[in-house]
């Protein structure tokens, strides 16, 4: 897959597909169609492989998504620079619920986890996990001012926010250096942060994409690729899945989509 700027001050690229990995590590508490059981060890080993094989060199992940970090450390290929590791700060997840904490004893401490966690002394991108009180944590929690220097001690490369309201992704471009927002077919209300991202040069990750799941068939899924691709600004679209089938499908569709393929 051919490489896209993860905004033009990072020096990241990305693939235009990137992997989520919430399924690699919990199965409470989401919003998939179907149950799933979080596949063993081999098999998250042989879905990163033909993610690489694929062209995909971006995971994203969270210490909201139970023991996805850690697993990544223990199974993820080598090399290290092969690969755009995404992580977040501000939620947890213990005993089936989520905990939010954005002060700056809680953001050094959980990115320094993540390192340990995903065996790796830099993570690529920090997002802040919204609890959807964008402007609040934003405006007057330390979290932001945290990333930034842990970005300067050189632990991260870039931070943003992965948000839930327009005015939130608005905020973060002017101090951050990518957002992650949501567009699919049934909800483009965050457009104007997609325009504001690709006028300032910034990086932008899609979440929720395929409406985690929802979205039916090979159809629905070029249509919403189509949709997303459309977007002015956008860097990558992030999938989660564990079956390798739709991995390959989904990467044959974005490459045919964006005129990569044969």
């Amino acid at each position: 897959m051919e490489l896209r700027s993860l905004g033009v001050d990072t020096g990241i690229e990305v693939s235009p597909l990137g992997l989520g990995t919430v399924k690699f590590g919990r199965n409470q508490q989401v919003k998939y169609p179907r149950p799933f059981a979080i596949p063993d060890d081999a098999a998250v080993r042989g879905l990163l492989a033909l993610a690489a094989d694929l062209g995909i060199n971006l995971i994203d992940t969270a210490p909201a998504y139970g023991s996805s970090e850690e697993r990544l450390g223990h199974l993820l290929p080598g090399p290290r620079d092969r690969w755009v590791i995404v992580t977040k700060v501000g939620e947890s997840f213990e005993n089936g619920r989520s905990h939010f904490d954005f002060s700056a004893a809680a953001t050094r401490a959980s990115v320094e986890r993540s390192l340990c966690r995903l065996r790796t002394d830099y993570l690529d991108a920090v997002l802040i996990h919204s609890d959807g009180d964008d402007l609040r944590i934003l405006e007057h929690e330390p979290v932001v001012e945290t990333l930034l220097r842990l970005k300067e001690e050189g632990l991260i490369r870039a931070c943003g926010l992965s948000g839930k309201t327009v005015a939130g992704g608005l905020r973060a471009l002017e101090t951050c250096d990518l957002v992650m927002a949501t567009c699919n077919l049934e909800y483009d209300e965050e457009r104007p942060v997609f325009e504001a991202a690709a006028c300032a040069g910034k990086g932008v990750l899609v979440k929720k994409g395929l409406q985690s799941g929802h979205v039916p068939g090979a159809g629905g899924v070029e249509a919403a690729m189509r949709h997303i691709f459309d977007q002015p600004g956008v860097s990558s679209v992030i999938v989660g899945t564990i079956n390798p089938g739709h991995l390959r499908e989904n990467v044959a569709i974005a490459e045919a989509v964006l005129g990569q393929g044969a």
